[in-house]
């Protein structure tokens, strides 16, 4: 079962996730703080921003041309920014770190 590891204000928080789920239904299923997921994952809100540690970032799949429009429009975007309800949990993923931006934790 991969993990993930969610850093909200300095504070790690290691949760294991199910296989096919996205990274925003791990945080929202587990209360990760920050994540507020008002779209409930049909990346339309952007309220469930993330920067993924650099480690990670080039391991995941490009952002679609819809998540890079919502990212467009929001503060403090770094270029690590992602929307977790698009990052997809499988095995290749274990032990992905993301921090949840200040303005949301």
């Amino acid at each position: 079962m991969p993990k993930i590891n969610f850093l909200v204000s300095g504070t790690p928080e290691t949760i294991d996730a199910d296989p096919g789920c996205t990274v925003m239904s791990v945080a929202t299923l587990n209360n990760v703080s920050g994540i507020v997921a008002e779209c409930g994952g049909g990346c339309s809100c952007a309220t469930c921003h993330v920067y993924v540690n650099q480690e990670w970032f080039d391991k995941l799949e490009p952002a679609s041309p819809e998540e890079l429009n919502l990212l467009e429009f929001l503060e403090n975007v770094k270029p690590n920014s992602r929307l977790s309800c698009q990052i997809a949990v499988d095995d290749d993923v274990d032990g992905l770190t993301v921090t949840v931006p200040p303005t949301q934790g």
